[in-house]
């Protein structure tokens, strides 16, 4: 089965049509790469010929290999498109992942930092040399507008408005958003664009106009951004796991803790669907119990 004619007329649909990401393009990639060597084993000449049947063996096989069932539903979606898109091109008649349900996956609560524990990290970071003026405006900025680790690489100088204190973010399907920040994050950006950025350059340095670059005065990577966080959490001696991830949620989590509109705190984290907001709308009892007695005409005698 030829599996790169079909990923190439897939990808140029992503790219062109769809307008993807590179990271969703590359999760489609895999998903049907990985069916397609399943067909391949299976000796499945054609793809008109995969039924509901042969689908469930799929699917058992994927549940044997150990995948959860987010992961396995991820698989199906993908399917699910690649087949829809098949039928859009007559190349198939019938989509024979359309009538799969998904399964059911328990929400995972997402996991945050605490104030006190993002204090620590804050006040662990010495700012005395270029690095350590950068981690500091990483950290700020990441936990400051809960942007995600692949945006806040693709940030230029020109992001950033210190005037309006806000940055243009370019998300998912390169849709781009504004998204203001606080007076922590406007002095330590200012602080690193003034005296850190420069620092970090070297003769054979290529910067660029990226934001954030790395201790060689390159763009900085996303794989980067991670192993700086390693770095913060040894230095402060916590014992927390912290991820960029970790800090969005917590940016989200907090905001919503103290007020914000779920609706605001959506367009702020860039997601399409107001149900992948509803996740952080989970609240500590203290703040539950907080509000019935202020909020309650019983609550008191």
């Amino acid at each position: 089965m030829d599996y790169d004619k079909y990923w190439k007329l897939f990808l140029e649909y992503l790219q062109i049509e769809k307008n993807a990401s590179q990271l969703t393009i590359q999760a489609y990639q895999r998903d049907i790469e990985h069916f397609f060597q399943f067909l391949t084993r299976e000796k499945m000449e054609e793809l008109t010929d995969v039924d509901y049947l042969m689908i469930r063996t799929y699917l058992t096989e994927l549940y044997h290999g150990g995948l959860s069932k987010r992961s396995v539903n991820r698989q199906i979606s993908s399917l699910r498109s690649f087949y829809k898109f098949l039928m859009r091109e007559e190349i198939v008649q019938t989509n024979p992942f359309a009538q799969l349900p998904l399964s059911k996956t328990d929400q995972a609560i997402p996991d945050i930092m605490y104030a006190e524990e993002l204090d620590i990290l804050f006040h662990s970071i010495t700012t005395d040399n270029a690095i350590g003026i950068r981690n500091k405006a990483l950290l700020e900025l990441l936990y400051g507008t809960g942007i995600r680790v692949s945006e806040c690489v693709q940030l230029h100088l020109a992001s950033v408005d210190m005037d309006l204190q806000t940055i243009l973010v370019t998300g998912k399907g390169n849709k781009e958003r504004y998204i203001p920040f606080g007076q922590f994050a406007q002095q330590s950006l200012l602080e690193y664009m003034e005296h850190g950025r420069d620092g970090l350059i070297g003769k054979h340095s290529q910067p660029g106009n990226v934001l954030f670059l790395n201790a060689k005065g390159n763009p900085l990577s996303a794989r980067g951004v991670r192993m700086i966080m390693n770095r913060i959490v040894e230095d402060a001696a916590l014992t927390v796991d912290l991820h960029p991830h970790k800090l969005r949620h917590s940016f989200a989590t907090h905001l919503l803790d103290n007020g914000a509109d779920l609706r605001a705190v959506q367009e702020l984290l860039g997601h399409a669907n107001l149900s992948a907001t509803q996740i952080y709308t989970h609240v500590s009892s203290d703040r539950l119990q907080n509000v019935y007695h202020q909020a309650h005409p019983r609550a008191h005698k």
